[in-house]
């Protein structure tokens, strides 16, 4: 056999190798994270690993990991979204809205009396805003540790009512923590939280330790606000009558939002929807933050309201005083009581 044939021969079955692995760890992830029992699956995992190394001859081989691979498949693909679960408090109610002509009343407005980050009295209110007074919308962008990942939040404002707030996270159960790993599977349902400022943003900037929240001010004008917000008005009613699975990959905080947008109208993607971290940078870039005429780095700079939420504790206020002297945001009337 020439070289050239070893050499072709080798990279082939590299790749059937490399193949091979990533299918093993997908089965694998999917029987840990989704299956009945843990342990269960890292021993099936072994024993299909140990088939792969000692298995003789390469047909034998093919057909045992085939005797793996198809019933996990079909087994995950079975497994259904759900909307009745065990919920952990904070996400045990689903938003649905109602739309008669100019006013939309929202059921399930999360506004929760928090004493920490895991010490705190649910609160779920029904809240009616008119769409003819939507001014436009901010942006929260939340920082838990990598510079990489970040979770959005869009705050829609209101010139006669307080902001409303759309978070899009994954629905845990009662015990349950979130797994990054965990997300790329069917483990966790998705949820559109509908919440008040006070709830959604001063739990990230008062009570939870090591999170940087950054809020901005988009430069959509009214009327298209009021396209966006009918657009997750559409969504969460759609979710409630037929659950999705959250997917840290396809259909997570941010890849969510996009979604909603008519596919002819979507932003270009661009990496930096996935390594979301970034995506402040990349609505700068593209003309959608109000700036101040500062650059970049300055007006990020402003945008942290971490201290200003301290200060403040959270009172009726809250909002506007963590917008008070932020670059690109003009300054808020007191919110309505």
């Amino acid at each position: 056999m020439s070289v050239s044939a070893k050499l072709l021969r080798w990279m082939w079955k590299a790749f059937l190798a490399m193949i091979v692995a990533i299918v093993l760890l997908w089965t694998s992830g999917a029987a840990y994270f989704d299956g009945p029992s843990k342990p269960l699956a890292v021993a099936l995992t072994i024993l299909v690993l140990a088939v792969l190394i000692f298995a003789r001859p390469w047909w034998r081989k093919a057909l045992m990991f085939a005797g793996w691979f198809v019933p996990v498949v079909v087994w995950w693909l079975t497994l259904k979204p759900s909307n009745y679960r065990d919920w952990q408090p904070d996400v045990a109610q689903t938003a649905w809205a109602e739309i008669k002509d100019d006013e939309v009343t929202l059921h399930n407005v999360r506004n929760c009396d928090y004493r920490s980050a895991t010490d705190y009295t649910p609160r779920w209110e029904t809240r009616t805003v008119r769409l003819s007074q939507i001014t436009g919308i901010d942006m929260a962008i939340c920082y838990w540790g990598s510079p990489y990942m970040a979770h959005p939040i869009v705050s829609f404002q209101f010139a006669d009512a307080p902001p409303l707030c759309f978070s899009i996270e994954a629905r845990k159960e009662a015990g349950e923590k979130y797994s990054a790993l965990g997300g790329f599977y069917r483990r966790f349902e998705l949820i559109y939280l509908v919440a008040d400022e006070r709830d959604v943003i001063r739990l990230r900037t008062n009570h939870r330790e090591g999170e940087d929240v950054y809020l901005y001010r988009l430069t959509i004008t009214p009327d298209k606000a009021r396209v966006r917000f009918m657009d997750y008005i559409t969504a969460i009613n759609e979710l409630r009558e037929q659950p999705r699975w959250y997917n840290a990959a396809t259909t997570n905080c941010t890849t969510s939002i996009r979604a909603q947008h008519d596919p002819a109208k979507r932003m270009p993607w661009d990496w930096r929807i996935l390594v979301n971290g970034k995506g402040d940078e990349m609505m700068f870039e593209r003309g959608v933050l109000e700036t101040g005429g500062l650059p970049f780095p300055e007006l990020r700079a402003h945008a942290r309201i971490n201290d200003a939420a301290r200060l403040d504790g959270g009172s009726v206020d809250f909002s506007r005083r963590i917008r008070d002297g932020r670059a690109g945001i003009a300054d808020l009337p007191a919110p309505a009581l």
